[in-house]
């Protein structure tokens, strides 16, 4: 027992506060927008992500303080139960707007593709570092099958900003690896070619998106709608914004969905230039924290999981802001820590419970 706790204690010792820091900060300033967001109260949505942040962060705590060797066993169950939640989605799952991407688990609905992301990512970290030595071109099939079900199984749901995301995470993941180069070119080519294939195939819907981005004023009442109320509600912040509870656009539901996916509109309206840059930096931070100590890490495993997460993150944030400001397609990608939404709270939250074991356990080997 004395020597758990004195495990224990020189765990917690070596937490990297600063990085909790600024990610509670983040998760604060999502707090206050989704309070104005209702108007000036807690409920629908302040109350339940303050919530999940209140359960999940000491979750990430504990993920921290978990042995790295651990972590790393946990790493292939972790991706199997995932993935079978993605699959019983498929079967069982509870649909809203078109889409079928919920488990309803009676007290709460969870969106399993949020989970398969950071599940992918420490498969992957652990399949490169235990194959590191084997550089037969072979050893690469069952890393790619094992990443192209899941992804297949989210896209279908359909979910084509999860998809997308989750392929951009798994590319960085083979190419941090050390995967050769001409292996992404070959597939980008091949890619390009199948364009008019994966343009048939893709929902109505989809290719309305990738249409209104490239000419939203076509049709400013119906397809273009929503782009275009959120760049009103972005220029009409200013550089000051107009205040909390003050945005005309969001509070007289002009702006849509401006609780999760248009949440970054919501908060240049109210807080101006200088609220979203603000957050940027706080975004800024935490990726410059995180990828230090991914470099820093002397297992192959844990560099490897801590970059991936990263990604992961930015891929979000930087998607999500060029979003709103109509620079990519409308694509339904939340922002990380802001956006509404409990499972994508709780699987981020998740994630940088494992970073922060990186951090803890820098100068040790899974094996």
């Amino acid at each position: 027992m004395y020597i758990a706790q004195k495990y224990l204690s020189t765990q917690f010792k070596n937490l990297p506060f600063s990085l909790i820091f600024t990610i509670s900060l983040v998760c604060i300033y999502g707090f206050i927008l989704l309070y104005s967001a209702a108007g000036g109260s807690f409920y629908p949505w302040a109350f339940k992500q303050i919530l999940v942040f209140i359960i999940f962060l000491p979750i990430a705590i504990a993920i921290a303080l978990t042995d790295l060797r651990i972590i790393y066993q946990m790493a292939y169950p972790f991706y199997l139960i995932s993935l079978l939640s993605v699959i019983i989605v498929e079967f069982f799952g509870k649909s809203a707007m078109g889409a079928t991407r919920w488990l309803d688990l009676g007290i709460v609905s969870i969106q399993p593709s949020e989970l398969i992301k950071i599940a992918l990512v420490l498969m992957l970290a652990k399949y490169f570092h235990s194959n590191e030595d084997k550089k037969s071109d072979l050893t690469l099939i069952p890393a790619i099958i094992a990443a192209i079900v899941p992804i297949l199984l989210v896209i279908k749901q359909p979910d084509l900003g999860t998809g997308m995301i989750t392929l951009m995470v798994v590319s960085v993941m083979f190419f941090l690896s050390g995967v050769n180069l001409r292996y992404f070119i070959i597939i980008g080519a091949a890619g390009l070619l199948a364009m008019p294939i994966i343009w048939s195939s893709m929902h109505t819907y989809q290719k309305n998106r990738v249409l209104t981005f490239l000419h939203p004023e076509n049709d400013p009442l119906g397809t273009g709608y929503n782009i275009i109320q959120s760049k009103i509600a972005i220029g009409s912040g200013g550089f000051w914004g107009k205040g909390l509870f003050s945005g005309t656009q969001s509070h007289l539901k002009f702006l849509p969905e401006y609780q999760t996916d248009f949440i970054f509109s919501f908060l240049m309206e109210e807080l101006g230039f200088i609220g979203g840059i603000a957050l940027i930096v706080l975004y800024v931070t935490i990726i410059m924290q995180s990828t230090y100590i991914a470099v820093n890490c002397k297992s192959r495993f844990a560099s490897l999981m801590c970059l991936g997460i990263t990604f992961l993150f930015f891929a979000h944030m930087f998607i999500n802001v060029a979003m709103v400001m109509g620079l990519v397609p409308v694509v339904g990608v939340p922002l990380p820590l802001m956006s509404y939404g409990r499972t994508m709270m709780a699987s981020m939250l998740i994630g940088f419970g494992f970073i922060m074991n990186a951090a803890i356990n820098q100068n040790k080997k899974v094996y």
